[in-house]
């Protein structure tokens, strides 16, 4: 067995960043899928906010620590693991890395919204701002391929699920939300290619969020065409990827 084991559920991007983390650093680990929507007692015996994702690290002649919150997960993963560095060894920098995780903390809300309210005005308000965002991203991105340039960072762990999103997206409407953003077109493609990424999300992964937003009762799956149309996103999303 590991010492390490994720505690996951198949949907959730914030698993993922941690799951990416663990790879890049050539970690090995378990990862253990629950239903949150029906948690088995063990897990809500140890999980302080009912929530995934959870690192079960096991302590040899001690009681095993369970650490919540990607942020937490991914930092511990970068302080303990070896592999190469995910984080600028600069503080500054460092910290700027930070802050653009809770930058993408505040777009995965704004992606929630997106999938589940029935509300035409909020769903409008939060298209935009979402827009804005990835606007204001196009603005700090350089050359790439990653957000700090040739070498991935925890930023990128961060942005590869939320951009993932993206794939099914296209599939329903024309959100018009990354157009006219080829600095972002282009890291969401490096992103959709680095192997750490692709193997953070099951291969039933679209399959999987298409029937999660079939059961909304939201503004998106009006807005959703034939079930077919999933097939069609997820060829546009792997040739956008190549």
């Amino acid at each position: 067995m590991s010492d390490l084991t994720l505690v996951s559920h198949h949907l959730c991007p914030y698993v993922q960043r941690a799951a990416i983390a663990l790879s890049e650093k050539g970690v090995a680990f378990e990862r253990v899928t629950i239903d949150l929507a029906a948690k088995p007692d063990w897990f809500k015996a140890i999980s302080p906010l009912g929530k995934v994702p959870l690192l079960r690290v096991a302590r040899p002649g001690s009681e095993e620590a369970v650490l919540f919150e990607s942020a937490v997960i991914c930092e511990f993963i970068e302080e303990t693991q070896a592999g190469p560095a995910l984080h600028p060894t600069d503080p500054i920098e460092r910290a700027e890395h930070r802050a653009w995780i809770e930058f993408c903390s505040s777009i995965l809300a704004d992606i929630y919204v997106i999938e589940t309210t029935p509300e035409a005005a909020l769903f409008e308000r939060r298209r935009q701002a979402l827009a804005e965002k990835f606007s204001r991203l196009e603005h700090v991105l350089g050359a790439g391929p990653y957000f700090a340039g040739e070498r991935f960072s925890l930023v990128d762990a961060a942005f590869g699920p939320a951009l993932r999103y993206f794939d099914t997206f296209d599939a329903i409407a024309d959100l018009s939300i990354l157009a006219g953003k080829p600095k972002v077109s282009a890291w969401r493609r490096a992103l959709a290619l680095r192997p750490s990424v692709r193997a953070a999300a099951a291969a039933d992964y679209p399959e999987r969020l298409w029937r999660f937003l079939q059961a909304q009762d939201s503004r998106l799956r009006t807005l959703m065409r034939s079930p077919d149309a999933l097939s069609g996103g997820q060829a546009r999303g792997r040739q956008a990827a190549s």
